[in-house]
């Protein structure tokens, strides 16, 4: 018996070592780390995770599927900071008529498609800012993505967001007519508190508020909270981990939202130098979402490129350089929703077009975003961070459009787009 157990090992030592792939070895021209380009670099993963980013190694390449990527630059996954996976384009359907008159379960069918098209335009990561009276599909749209139910990026959502009493739409309806809104209305210390942790209890991630909306008698822009309203919503939700964002293009609804507190300002049109050195010192961010402006204004029919620039775009260049002379972060970030979902690219295109470098712009795409984001281990190719990455044809940093050609998805490890496929 013992002969034969000896005869056993023999046989089993004589057997021939089958090579088992464990990872991919990323080999591209350049790589954009989220802060500088690289020359010469390989990216290696394992598992869900970056194992290493630099010169060649051959040790810990072993082993591994090799992905060549010739010409390209390989960079994190863009993340997209104000998105509505729950709308579509403008120019298709009014948001009044998506708001009234598309159910909810159409909703969250187009928006399978809408995170599925961003995916596969490079943005791995996306901030959804308010499900847009779709209730919270939003949060059930990100478990739907965390289980791999469906594609798309990863999520934070904000569900319903929150509102003062009169401000939001849809309106127009007359007296004991009850139309579903676009945001949940909130009023005094007690309305407040219950609702922001109810929404909290519902799974957004962090609260938006509207600093102000388009409820003056001249239908502009005017505040709406109070600053110790505004206070009180960041009080109770930075006591269970989570920020504060606000919608606010008036002067005086940004400049409460900043004495309250809040993490990011979202569109800023009426922002003055004076607010924008307020947030600078602050640290306070801004959102400009230069893409949802461009497009509404197209829509409205204006012919880009041929018209003169319209007071809407001239306020908009305005505010952006405002913020960029005051040294203020900005947030890349579109409103995708007004416009296609896939297209999120345009807005760091306008990002360059309306003053900042392309270096800055790819930085607030990438590593910037996810520092502003509380997201410490996404936006840079660095040794373990998640293996969020994305491939496009040529050098971004030198003509930002390049980010449109994007050749190869990953996301969390997992393959979703490749060049060759």
């Amino acid at each position: 018996m013992k002969r034969f157990y000896s005869i056993l090992i023999l046989l089993f030592l004589s057997l021939p070592v089958l090579s088992q792939t464990s990872g991919y070895v990323l080999k591209p021209d350049r790589v954009f780390d989220g802060l500088e380009i690289q020359s010469g670099w390989e990216v290696i993963v394992e598992g869900n995770k970056i194992i290493y980013a630099g010169q060649p190694n051959a040790r810990l390449s072993r082993n591994k599927t090799v992905v060549d990527m010739p010409g390209m630059t390989l960079m994190p996954g863009l993340i997209e900071g104000h998105s509505h996976i729950l709308l579509h384009p403008y120019n298709e359907t009014s948001w009044n008529d998506q708001v009234l008159k598309e159910s909810i379960a159409e909703r969250s069918a187009r928006a399978v498609n809408h995170l599925r098209n961003s995916l596969m335009a490079g943005v791995t990561t996306m901030r959804d800012l308010g499900s847009e009276g779709a209730d919270y599909a939003d949060v059930g749209l990100k478990q739907a993505v965390e289980k791999g139910v469906i594609p798309g990026p990863r999520l934070l959502v904000a569900g319903k967001a929150m509102v003062v009493t009169g401000s939001y739409g849809p309106k127009g309806f007359r007296d004991g007519v009850e139309v579903p809104l676009g945001a949940e209305e909130a009023d005094g210390v007690d309305d407040i508190m219950r609702i922001t942790r109810d929404q909290i209890g519902h799974g957004a991630d962090f609260i938006k508020v509207y600093a102000d909306y388009r409820w003056s008698p001249e239908k502009t822009a005017a505040p709406t909270f109070t600053i110790a309203e505004l206070k009180l919503i960041k009080e109770v939700a930075e006591s269970s981990g989570r920020y504060v964002v606000a919608h606010a293009s008036s002067a005086e609804g940004m400049m409460r939202a900043i004495h309250a507190g809040v993490e990011t300002i979202e569109h800023g049109d009426g922002g003055t130098k004076e607010v924008f050195e307020l947030m600078a010192r602050e640290g306070v961010a801004f959102c400009p979402t230069i893409a949802a402006g461009d497009a509404i204004t197209q829509y409205g029919g204006w012919n880009k490129g041929t018209d003169p620039e319209p007071a809407r775009i001239q306020n908009k260049r305005r505010s952006v350089k405002l913020a960029l002379d005051a040294g203020v972060k900005i947030v890349f970030g579109g409103d995708v929703g007004v416009f296609p979902h896939g297209g999120n690219v345009i807005e760091l295109e306008l990002m360059v077009e309306y003053g900042m470098s392309i270096k800055d712009a790819m930085i607030s795409a990438t590593s910037m975003n996810a520092e502003q984001f509380h997201l410490n281990n996404l936006g840079q190719v660095k040794s373990d961070f998640l293996a969020d990455l994305i491939a496009v044809e040529g050098n971004p940093m030198n003509d930002i459009s390049k980010l449109r050609q994007v050749r190869f998805v990953m996301k969390d490890g997992v393959i979703y787009k490749q060049a060759d496929k």
